[in-house]
């Protein structure tokens, strides 16, 4: 399913912004702190209603969606997801079914499994989310966002909290779904090995757009992220790699 994002503005925040994410692509949204990141993702899964522009799956708007016709299709791992109570780990999963339940399905606890099995927290099922890491939290959220079976999935800093090894897991388990993903990233690094496109968004505004390689060159790391990059090859994957210092002192 595609996701369009035509001419979004918010108040102070964005401004005019458009996107494309093509069927079954993995996006990646970077930029510094405070650039609009958050913000945009917000919008695209309703969570906020733009001033301006439309966000548009397959075509529909999706703030004129019906909410629970909306959460059949796209599912949304916010940067800060909190829980004030202390449901099991399985029942946490299990919400991601609740925009299905009047398409009673039979097999809702098998699809559950298959998402706790995927994002390797099965063996939490009977644990208090409350209870949990930060890790084991993030990854818990992760798989109640499959266990929802959505199309487009949309992901603000889906690696918070996880150790390198999560962290390249979850993001290959992302790209590896089949789903049209979004996901605002932190690094730069992870961005680069696993998003087929980025885009690069600074003071409510895309700046820049393209394969990682094309996008993430030096003189645009240096007056977007004020820093000094050097770009290199993985060796293995091909991916681009970047090597960071400081900028020189006037």
């Amino acid at each position: 399913m595609r996701l369009d994002i035509e001419d979004m503005s918010v108040a102070g925040i964005l401004d005019g912004v458009r996107l494309a994410v093509d069927s079954g692509s993995f996006v990646g949204l970077v930029g510094p702190n405070g650039s609009g990141k958050s913000t945009l993702l917000r919008c695209v899964y309703r969570a906020l209603r733009p001033a301006a522009g439309v966000v548009r799956l397959a075509g529909d708007d999706v703030h004129a969606m019906p909410s629970r016709a909306a959460a059949r299709v796209l599912a949304a791992l916010p940067q800060e997801s909190a829980a004030e109570f202390d449901f099991t780990v399985a029942e946490v999963v299990a919400m991601g079914r609740l925009p299905h339940r009047d398409h009673t399905a039979t097999s809702d606890a098998e699809i559950c499994g298959r998402a706790m099995a995927r994002t390797g927290v099965g063996h939490l099922a009977d644990r208090g989310f409350l209870s949990l890491s930060g890790g084991e939290k993030q990854r818990v959220l992760i798989a109640r966002a499959l266990a929802q079976q959505p199309r487009v999935l949309v992901l603000d800093e889906p690696t918070n909290h996880l150790d390198i090894a999560h962290q390249l897991e979850v993001l290959r388990l992302v790209r590896d779904s089949g789903v049209t993903a979004l996901a605002a990233l932190h690094d730069l690094n992870l961005a680069a090995a696993h998003c087929d496109l980025l885009y690069v968004i600074a003071d409510g505004r895309i700046v820049a757009s393209g394969p990682p390689h094309d996008v993430l060159q030096p003189g645009l790391l240096a007056e977007v992220f004020g820093v000094s990059a050097h770009s290199v090859r993985h060796p293995e994957t091909g991916a681009t790699q970047l090597l960071f210092d400081l900028l020189p002192a006037d």
